[in-house]
């Protein structure tokens, strides 16, 4: 494939389509950029030979130019020495310059289509190039992204998270399992302190009704008094 052939192809491709089909994007993007960038030097080079041969074309030119006026001089100096035959021939060289000239400018034009031809080409492939370098960025970015959010998952579920957390429960229980014996010895503290107050006002009970039975039954006074 030319080189001319395979521009053509990268400047009408659609790199979306191309990523959409792709298993492996980011090595399709790297081929791309690497293609475009190998024929961009290429087309760079066949833009550099295009200004040569303008340059050459146009000295060229200037070449035949004088020649055809050398000539012409030549012919003019013939017939004012009488020589018509040497004024036809000076006449003949003239004519041969001045083809010679028209078909070095129609060369020339050609060149500069040509020149300008690539000048759009190269501008073309450049838009291209960027646009695959920025999907290239792209790409890397979320690639990036994707790794980073990949090890933070992988050690969020790391057996030796999930091992140390389990550890974390295991303490906890302990903990708790020592606070319940603490709060144990005070189950029967309440219970206790209950009872005694119960006794103290059974007691006062008890002393009172024991004091009325004894007023009841002291002598000299009736069994009914109070």
């Amino acid at each position: 494939m030319g080189v001319f052939s395979r521009m053509s192809d990268i400047i009408n491709s659609n790199i979306n389509a191309m990523l959409d089909k792709a298993e492996e994007p980011e090595k399709v993007v790297r081929l791309i950029i690497q293609e475009m960038e190998d024929t961009l030097v290429e087309v760079r080079s066949a833009a550099a030979r295009g200004i040569a041969d303008r340059k050459e074309l146009e000295r060229r030119i200037i070449y035949a130019q004088r020649e055809a006026d050398e000539w012409q001089r030549r012919a003019e100096l013939a017939i004012t020495k009488g020589r018509d035959d040497l004024a036809k021939a000076a006449l003949a060289e003239k004519k041969r310059m001045d083809d010679a000239q028209d078909l070095l400018k129609e060369q020339s034009t050609e060149v500069e289509l040509g020149l300008a031809k690539l000048n759009d080409d190269i501008a073309a492939l450049q838009d291209k190039l960027a646009d695959a370098k920025h999907r290239q960025k792209a790409l890397e970015t979320r690639q990036h992204t994707a790794s980073n959010r990949l090890k933070a998952r992988s050690r969020t579920h790391d057996e030796r998270i999930n091992n140390a957390l389990g550890r974390f429960e295991h303490y906890e229980r302990k903990l708790e399992h020592m606070e319940g014996k603490v709060e144990a010895y005070d189950l029967g503290k309440q219970h206790d302190l209950d009872r005694e107050f119960a006794d103290l006002e059974t007691n006062d009970h008890v002393e009172a009704e024991l004091a009325a039975l004894k007023a009841r039954m002291s002598p000299g006074k009736p069994a009914n008094a109070e």
